[in-house]
């Protein structure tokens, strides 16, 4: 593992976005292993919501200078920030779910985003030239020196 390229090589956005996306992860983990309804499964749903806030906020900053604009002055964004507003909506959908009472809905709503934020997301992470990879497959001294390919936004 490189810890360069999280530490010494990335903006604080994506150190916020990888922080903050990594304790979700392995909290949303631990969080399908518990039993539901309890107040630990309240008050650790609710700290993943946070972080998972945190994390698209974060994710909304990291821009890609080869991205698209969306609209004057929002250029760099590319395909996989299309799963800000899906995680905004299927993580508000699932709270307001679970505030009227339909517990299935607010289950299969959390699963729903956390597979499409945090697997399918995450695993495109990992193509060759991502951060993810690189922080994996890469040593430090070829992604100092600029050998690795070049070093793309999350």
């Amino acid at each position: 593992m490189n810890w360069d390229v999280f530490t010494k090589l990335s903006p604080p956005e994506i150190q916020i976005h990888w922080a903050t996306v990594t304790i979700a992860f392995l909290l949303g983990l631990l969080i399908f292993g518990l039993k539901k309804g309890t107040v630990v499964h309240r008050f650790l749903g609710w700290s993943y919501v946070t972080l998972m806030t945190i994390t698209m906020v974060a994710a909304f900053f990291i821009r890609n200078p080869e991205g698209i604009e969306i609209a004057p002055g929002l250029t760099g964004f590319s395909w996989i920030h299309l799963f800000i507003p899906l995680t905004t909506f299927g993580l508000a959908g699932a709270l307001i779910a679970i505030k009227r009472g339909r517990v299935k809905t607010h289950a299969r709503g959390m699963i729903m985003t956390f597979l499409g934020a945090m697997v399918i997301a995450g695993l495109f992470t990992f193509l060759p030239g991502r951060r993810m990879h690189q922080f994996f497959f890469s040593t430090p001294a070829l992604s100092q020196s600029g050998t690795d390919t070049a070093m793309r936004a999350p």
